[in-house]
C-alpha cells in the first residue's frame, strides 16, 4: 500500500486500521507532503517500532530518477520512470520569487498535435495520484542545498503548471484529487495552478463546477476550424466556437480569466488574417494570448512539410495587431533552452539517442 497520494484523512484511517491513534497519520501527512520525507527512517517522531510496522505493510513509492539535465538558466529537466517502466517528464523552473514545477499527467498523448514530441509518440496510460503528486515532491527534493531556497527540508514549489506530458482533462478522476493535495496538504495557492487543456469540452466543464480559483489554459494554435483541425488532427468534432463559449461559462463561473496558447509556426497560422480573427475571438472579454514561438521538434510535420520558426517581423506583427484590438498578448518566456526541456523530447532523447531534440518553449508559470 503506497501512502504517497493519500490525503490526511485517508493516512489517519490507515493508520486506524494498522492499530495506530489516529494522529500518527497527521504526522505522517506532514512528513510526506511539508517536509518531503522519501523515506520512513527520516520520520524521527514516529519510533522505531511504528517506522518498522509501517515498513512491513506499506510504502512510499515515488518516480524513479532515471536522467536529470540541468540547464544554465537554472531549469532541470526530470526524466522519470514508474514501476511499469513507462517514463515520464518534469520540469523544475527556480526564480529568484518563486518555484515552479511543470507536471505531466499522462504517459503519453492521445491529441496527437502535429508539432508535439510527446503527441508523436502516442498514449500509453494515466499516470495515478501518487505519480503526478510524486513529481512535485521529488521537485520539492531536487531544492535541497538551493541557495536561493535555504531549507532543511528543500523547496516546496510554489507555482505547479499541467503542462507536461498528457491531457489532464481525460484523467481528471487522479488531476482533482491531485490539485486537492497540492492546496489542502502542500499549501499551494489554486490561483497559483494551471491547467492545460487541448479543448476537452466536458472536461472544462467538470473543471468550471469545481469553482476552483485555479488558471485554465487553452491549447487553440489556430482561430478557424480548418486549420485548427489539421494541426490537431483529433479535434474535428470540436468547433472553434464551442471552446470559445466554453472558455466564457469557464469565467462565468469562476471568474477566472482563460489563457489561449498560440504555438506561432511560420507560414501556417501567423498571417495577419488569423490575428484579425483571433482577436474577434478574444477580445472584449476576460482571456488573454500567449504566443509561444515555435522551435523544432525533429519529425514533426504538417501533411508532409515541416514548420519552421515563424520570422521576428512576422510575430511582432501578429502581436501588434492583437493589442491593437484590445486583447491582453503575452510572448512565452524561453527555458532550458540546452535540455531539450519542452515535453516529450528528453523522453525521445533517451530512446533515440541518434536523434537531436532541441526546445520548443515550455511554460514558466506565474
Amino acid at each position: 500500500m503506497n501512502l504517497v497520494g493519500q490525503t490526511t484523512a485517508q493516512l489517519e484511517k490507515t493508520l486506524v486500521e494498522l492499530g495506530e491513534k489516529a494522529f500518527r497519520g497527521r504526522q505522517i501527512a506532514d512528513w510526506i507532503y511539508r517536509k518531503g520525507a522519501t523515506d520512513f527512517a527520516e520520520m524521527g517522531n514516529l519510533g522505531a517500532s511504528l517506522r518498522e510496522k509501517l515498513g512491513a505493510n506499506s510504502a512510499l513509492e515515488f518516480p524513479k530518477i532515471v536522467a536529470r539535465t540541468p540547464s544554465g538558466d537554472g531549469t532541470t529537466k526530470l526524466l522519470l520512470e514508474m514501476r511499469d517502466g513507462e517514463r515520464i517528464e518534469t520540469v523544475r523552473l527556480p526564480y529568484s520569487d518563486r518555484l515552479s514545477v511543470c507536471v505531466s499527467s499522462q504517459a503519453g498523448c492521445a491529441m496527437a498535435c502535429q508539432f508535439c514530441a510527446t503527441g508523436m509518440g502516442g498514449f500509453r496510460r494515466n499516470l495515478s495520484v501518487a505519480e503526478i503528486i510524486g513529481q512535485i515532491l521529488l521537485v520539492k527534493r531536487e531544492g535541497l542545498g538551493d541557495r536561493n531556497f535555504a531549507d532543511k527540508w528543500g523547496k516546496t514549489p510554489t507555482h505547479v503548471v499541467f503542462m507536461g506530458m498528457g491531457e489532464p482533462l481525460l484523467n481528471l478522476g487522479n488531476v482533482l484529487p491531485t490539485i486537492g493535495l497540492m492546496h489542502d496538504e502542500m499549501g499551494i495557492p489554486m490561483r497559483n495552478i494551471t491547467v492545460s487543456t487541448v479543448g476537452i469540452l466536458a472536461g472544462i466543464e467538470k473543471l468550471a463546477a469545481q469553482k476552483w480559483q485555479l488558471t485554465l489554459a487553452i491549447s487553440l494554435h489556430a482561430p478557424t476550424d480548418e486549420l485548427r483541425h489539421r494541426l490537431i488532427p483529433t479535434s474535428t468534432k470540436t468547433r472553434v466556437a464551442d471552446i470559445i463559449k466554453a472558455a466564457k461559462d469557464y469565467v462565468s463561473q469562476t471568474g477566472r480569466r482563460v489563457t489561449f496558447e498560440y504555438v506561432v509556426l511560420g507560414g501556417v497560422n501567423d498571417s495577419a488574417p488569423l490575428a484579425n480573427e483571433l482577436a474577434r475571438l478574444c477580445k472584449g472579454w476576460p482571456c488573454h494570448v500567449n504566443l509561444i514561438p515555435w522551435n523544432d521538434v525533429p519529425g514533426a510535420n504538417l501533411e508532409g512539410e515541416g514548420f519552421g520558426a515563424p520570422k521576428p517581423e512576422t510575430l511582432r506583427n501578429f502581436r501588434a495587431i492583437l493589442e491593437k484590438q484590445g486583447v491582453a498578448t503575452t510572448q512565452r518566456q524561453q527555458r532550458g533552452a540546452d535540455v531539450a526541456a519542452a515535453c516529450g523530447q528528453l523522453r525521445v532523447q533517451k530512446e533515440n539517442p541518434q536523434k537531436e531534440n532541441p526546445l520548443i518553449q515550455i511554460e514558466t508559470g506565474g
